[in-house]
């Protein structure tokens, strides 16, 4: 990677991935696009493109005027966000991600593009989910990134176009707030927690679901990215995660550090029934093996480390 286009610059992964890019590579060498403007203004710190997905052609002509050698594909709708509008969220993620592939297709340009642990469903192994296992779920977000990863397969196979990709548990950090995901409790509890001592969860008691902190996710990218192609045996959709947790797990993790923190229930039907459709966790070994996976941060380490962060950002 030397010059890299970015979709979905602003979002919840693709505005903390376009500052580590930038940092990594230069800021000159990164193209952040968004179907929206930053909100100060024009991008300071590297040049940005607003942008459509759904507009393939001005997505080559930006991708080619940039002169851009790799695509990071992260314009998408989250899962909870995708189920209340499911047409909206086929026809932005999966047309999106066949511009994108098509644009790297006939510019010959290396891609990038997220999946999910919503890409399996109620009959996948619950447990230590393998990397190939079945794949049936039941939402609209399951829906896409699974088309996504068996797309990505055939531009792959077909065409030749280097695509690489991860399967992302629940992302937590402090830059950006809850996006509409089914993980994003994992998120709003350490705001919680810090703005008002106590947090109600939507997520039930006792529901497993694996996570990651974003500087962890961030890396994933990167090193997945810059590895040998020779030495990837599945290309897209590698298992990553960093830890399987529940409510309780976070609560018990924040009051160490906050002992009066309080976590009491409020279940949403609609997201604890997408969780319970999930893993409870699943199994990295082929992305270790394959080019070197490694989170660094557990529950602990990283609960200390957004208590700190965020209690800077909100001046507690």
């Amino acid at each position: 990677m030397k010059k890299i286009m970015v979709t979905g610059a602003l979002g919840q992964i693709g505005s903390e991935l376009t500052g580590k890019l930038r940092n990594l590579y230069g800021p000159e060498q990164i193209l952040a696009t968004d179907i929206r403007l930053p909100e100060t203004g024009p991008s300071p710190d590297g040049p940005f493109e607003q942008l459509d997905v759904t507009d393939g052609k001005r997505m080559h002509e930006l991708a080619k005027s940039f002169g851009a050698d790799t695509i990071i594909h992260m314009a998408a709708l989250l899962s909870a966000t995708a189920e209340k509008n499911p047409l909206f969220a086929w026809n932005l993620n999966m047309g999106g991600l066949v511009n994108a592939l098509e644009t790297a297709r006939e510019l010959d340009l290396q891609f990038f593009t997220p999946s999910s642990i919503g890409a399996f469903g109620p009959g996948t192994p619950k447990k230590n989910t393998p990397q190939d296992t079945i794949q049936r779920p039941t939402t609209m977000y399951g829906v896409n990134k699974v088309s996504g990863e068996l797309l990505c397969d055939y531009y792959f196979e077909k065409f030749g176009v280097d695509t690489r990709g991860v399967r992302f548990p629940g992302l937590i950090s402090y830059v950006t707030p809850p996006g509409g995901g089914t993980t994003d409790y994992a998120v709003d509890i350490y705001y919680k927690a810090i703005e008002e001592g106590e947090y109600a969860s939507f997520i039930a008691e006792g529901t497993y679901m694996d996570m990651m902190y974003m500087p962890d996710a961030l890396q994933a990218i990167v090193d997945l990215m810059e590895a040998d192609p020779a030495k990837l045996i599945h290309r897209n959709a590698f298992n990553v995660t960093a830890m399987s947790v529940e409510p309780s797990d976070f609560e018990k993790a924040i009051r160490k550090h906050m002992p009066d923190f309080r976590l009491t229930y409020d279940v949403d039907p609609e997201r604890q029934a997408i969780a319970e459709s999930w893993p409870d966790s699943i199994d990295p070994s082929a992305a270790i093996a394959e080019w070197g996976f490694e989170a660094k941060y557990d529950l602990e380490s990283m609960t200390a480390d957004m208590l700190e962060k965020l209690k800077g950002k909100l001046k507690k």
